[in-house]
C-alpha cells in the first residue's frame, strides 16, 4: 500500500472534525504530565469538545482549500487541535482556564466562527461568556424594567382605590 493510502484516513478524520466546528484551537502541548494531560482530556470532553493530537503534515492536508487553511501558519512544533461544534466560546475558554494552572500548555491560535485568531485573539474570546450565561443576562435585563413597570402600575391602582374609598 501507497504512503498516501495510510495518511488518507487520518486525514478524513481531521476534515470529518473540523467540517461544521464553530471552533478550531491549536495549542502546543509539550511538557505537559499523562496526568496534566489527562485531566486536560476530561475537562475538554466534559464540556464537549473534541481534542486530539494530530502530526502537523496530515492537519496541513486536511485544511488545504478549505475555510480553516490559515490554521496552517500555526503548524510547528507538536499540535493539539480542540474543536468546539456547539459552542463558539467553549475551546478557547476552557483551554484557556487550565492554561493558568499550567504554564506548560501554550494556545497558538485557531478558527473561530470562522475567523482566525492568533494567541491573542484566543484569549479574548476566552474571556466571553457562553450562550447560555449571555442569554440570562438579557433576559434579566429585560426583565427588570418590566417589574419595575408592574410595581408603579400596581402602586397607582392601589393609590387610587384608597382615593375612591
Amino acid at each position: 500500500m501507497a504512503k498516501i493510502e495510510l495518511k488518507k484516513p487520518v486525514v478524513d478524520e481531521i476534515s470529518e472534525v473540523l467540517n461544521g466546528s464553530l471552533t478550531a484551537v491549536l495549542v502546543d502541548h509539550r511538557g505537559l504530565t499523562v496526568a496534566e494531560d489527562t485531566e486536560l482530556r476530561k475537562t475538554l470532553r466534559e464540556a464537549g469538545i473534541q481534542y486530539k493530537v494530530y502530526k502537523n503534515t496530515f492537519i496541513e492536508l486536511a485544511i488545504k482549500g478549505t475555510a480553516n487553511e490559515e490554521l496552517g501558519q500555526l503548524l510547528s512544533g507538536p499540535s493539539a487541535l480542540a474543536v468546539s461544534k456547539t459552542d463558539a466560546t467553549a475551546a478557547a475558554r476552557e483551554l484557556q482556564k487550565f492554561a493558568k494552572g499550567h504554564a506548560k500548555l501554550e494556545i497558538k491560535g485557531g478558527i473561530v466562527d470562522g475567523k482566525f485568531c492568533d494567541a491573542e485573539g484566543i484569549k479574548a474570546v476566552a474571556n466571553i461568556p457562553s450562550k447560555e450565561v449571555l442569554l440570562a443576562r438579557l433576559f434579566g435585563s429585560m426583565q427588570s424594567p418590566i417589574a419595575n413597570f408592574a410595581r408603579v402600575v400596581k402602586q397607582i391602582a392601589e393609590k387610587d382605590s384608597e382615593a375612591v374609598a
